[in-house]
């Protein structure tokens, strides 16, 4: 097709039928697709936006068809469709970094205003739908995310999708594809992913502040009014304005803003209900009906003004659109705390306890929250840093503290008052000695689970995060082992060594954090028996950062690699593969690297060219130091390449 051609009126009602069959299928492509830290309510309307302008218009420049060799076996129209649709949700290859990708987007689909319009309401996708799989799929490019979406949904053969993925504009559409192939998902995933609760075009919505609305129509009505009288008055006598005179504020927010509208949950809502999280909190403290101070944390929130304001990564400072949720209004050491929570998101407010100075607010996502990341929130600490106040959960019944590095620390009981407040506890060291890391270990009551006990570690946010192990894989034709509690001997052991490597993830915004031993091995001239584990710190949004290290008996344990804002180690990257060159006690140097347990064999090109059968490598380094390539094959086909500082490679 030349360039002159342009679409006729029939391609484009031809075109039309096509989007309308294929809308729910369209949307689902594009809300997957689009950036991560985009709101859900942006994420919606943008993808049903991306695939309604996907639509050309009679007249418009139909543009050249790629000259790649490729037959094109797909219906024109459809293909035509995705097309538009995928170029409009990609991010430009000129775009960089999160700001830029997301910035990227709104222009190309949210200027000029442009319909669906929402008023009134906020749009998200219903719980365990295709929010889910977004999370699931955050710690990859959107291009990736596309290629999922093609061929593992939209049934595309890998040149199909590769070819669209160029047309759309994508800077690599055959590693793109190459690394949604190796993506380890099973089929019930998929058709789980195929059920239309996860479908982008079903969603939930909730109204914004009525009061706030209504105040707003009338203060518009009362400004329009204001102003025909004006244009009256100056039509007569032209009179310059009073510069003393002002409009009085509208009271923005004013519902929301109101401590009478906080929502508040009864005190056994979380023993009879199947959504045991924030949303299950009551509203606990002496101060809950201190209307001065809630009203002083609503209007910090809506306007902190020179109030310092700390959000973790990926967490909007907006304020609410509705009157949020009290949890607490307290005190703890001299200080007054309000915990608030609006949607996906926890905020706590401080203020001196005599008077009203010293504010500060604080904001942490929650977003699918559960028994143990819900847990628990951090109310107060000690000048000194050196131990905390807790707010745990209404359904914990006991806790304690214990030492994480000490594997026969048994622990010691920790007090909590009626209101779900600690007595204070020590927290991990700051500074660069680490000879002790203090955890929380919580039990759930009865009426939850039974004999559920867990682990929560202060990292510097206002929701500690859960720490968790999975042990080495049984073998590959076993199922894949699950994350346990920091509870068991095996646990411990294989915490201990790595606890103090938790400073580096301080402020960080994490939800859990995972040591994963997936793989072991003897070490050449005689150096003992090896684990080797990937330690991944999971975010509320999705991504998670990873480091892979090598642990030898008692010694300190020595990093391989590490990579940011990954899915490696976690539910869609169960692939893994590392190494480094490594010096034995003997003085000799080895290429060491090792795989998940879906790994049958490994090859290295480069400074050490090798190859063998299995799951582990350790070949001599006789040569001068250099770079090292590292591929593994898999059991059911496919290859994974080594993690480095950029993520895991996989064709």
């Amino acid at each position: 097709m030349s360039t002159s051609q342009r679409f006729g009126s029939a391609a484009v009602e031809q075109a039309e039928a096509v989007l309308v069959e294929h809308y729910p299928r369209l949307v689902r492509l594009a809300y997957l697709t689009l950036p991560d830290p985009l709101g859900r309510h942006t994420r919606v309307l943008l993808a049903h936006k991306a695939v309604q302008r996907a639509l050309p218009r009679p007249g418009t420049p139909a543009g050249p068809a790629p000259d790649d060799g490729v037959p094109d076996t797909a219906d024109p129209h459809l293909t035509l469709v995705r097309t538009r649709v995928l170029r409009a949700a990609l991010a430009p290859s000129g775009a960089t970094g999160t700001r830029g990708a997301v910035g990227a987007v709104r222009a190309r689909l949210g200027r000029p205003p442009a319909p669906p319009f929402v008023w009134g309401l906020r749009l998200w996708p219903p719980a365990g739908g295709i929010d889910e799989a977004a999370q699931a799929l955050g710690g990859l490019g959107a291009a990736v995310r596309a290629a999922f979406v093609l061929h593992r949904l939209d049934d595309l053969a890998p040149d199909e999708a590769v070819r669209l993925l160029g047309r759309a504009g994508a800077a690599d559409p055959a590693g793109a594809v190459r690394e949604a192939l190796a993506l380890p998902v099973g089929e019930e995933l998929l058709r789980a992913l195929r059920r239309p609760e996860f479908d982008a075009s079903v969603v939930s919505a909730r109204p914004t502040d009525l009061l706030r609305r209504r105040r707003r129509a009338r203060a518009c009505w009362a400004g329009l009014g204001a102003l025909a009288l004006t244009a009256g008055v100056l039509s007569v006598r032209a009179v310059p304005p009073d510069p003393d005179m002002r409009p009085a504020a509208g009271p923005a927010a004013a519902g929301v803003l109101d401590p009478a509208r906080l929502q508040r949950v009864s005190s056994e809502a979380w023993a009879d209900t199947a959504r045991v999280d924030f949303t299950a909190w009551p509203a606990r403290g002496a101060r809950t009906g201190d209307r001065a101070l809630l009203a002083r944390a609503l209007g910090t929130w809506a306007a902190p003004g020179r109030v310092p304001v700390t959000a973790t990564p990926g967490t909007t400072a907006e304020p609410p659109a509705r009157p949020p949720q009290l949890l607490y209004a307290g005190e703890a050491d001299g200080r007054a705390v309000v915990f608030l929570r609006d949607g996906d998101r926890v905020v706590r407010y401080t203020e001196a306890a005599a008077g009203s100075g010293g504010r500060t607010l604080d904001i942490t996502r929650t977003d699918d929250a559960g028994v143990t990341t819900a847990a628990a929130l951090t109310l107060s600490r000690t000048a000194d840093g050196a131990s905390a106040r807790y707010l745990l959960a209404p359904w914990i019944a006991t806790a304690a503290t214990r030492d994480l590095l000490r594997t026969d620390d048994g622990g010691r009981p920790l007090a909590v008052a009626a209101d779900g407040v600690t007595a204070p506890a020590a927290v991990p060291p700051a500074g660069a000695g680490c000879t002790a890391w203090p955890v929380l270990e919580l039990t759930s009551s009865a009426r939850i689970v039974e004999k559920h006990s867990f682990v929560l570690t202060d990292l510097a946010a206002p929701s500690p995060a859960h720490l968790t192990y999975t042990p080495l894989p049984d073998g590959p034709d076993a199922p894949a082992r699950q994350p346990r509690e920091v509870t068991g001997p095996e646990a411990r052991a294989a915490w201990a060594p790595l606890a103090c490597g938790l400073g580096a993830l301080r402020s960080g915004g994490y939800r859990a954090v995972n040591v994963w031993d997936f793989a072991a091995a003897q070490l050449p001239d005689g150096a003992g028996r090896a684990v080797w584990s990937c330690t991944r710190a999971s975010g509320w949004t999705g991504p998670g950062d990873v480091e892979v290290r090598l642990r030898v008996g008692a010694a300190a344990p020595q990093e391989v690699a590490r990579a940011r804002s990954t899915a490696a180690c976690g539910r869609f990257g169960q692939h893994l593969l590392a190494g480094f060159r490594w010096r034995s006690p003997a003085g000799r140097w080895y290429l060491l690297a090792a795989g998940s347990r879906h790994v049958t064999g490994i090859a290295a090109d480069g400074a050490v060219r090798t190859d063998t059968a299995g799951r582990t490598l350790a070949a001599p380094w006789t040569g001068p130091d250099g770079p090292v390539s590292l591929r593994g094959s898999l059991d059911g086909g496919g290859t994974v390449t080594a993690l480095d500082g950029a993520g895991g490679g996989r064709d």
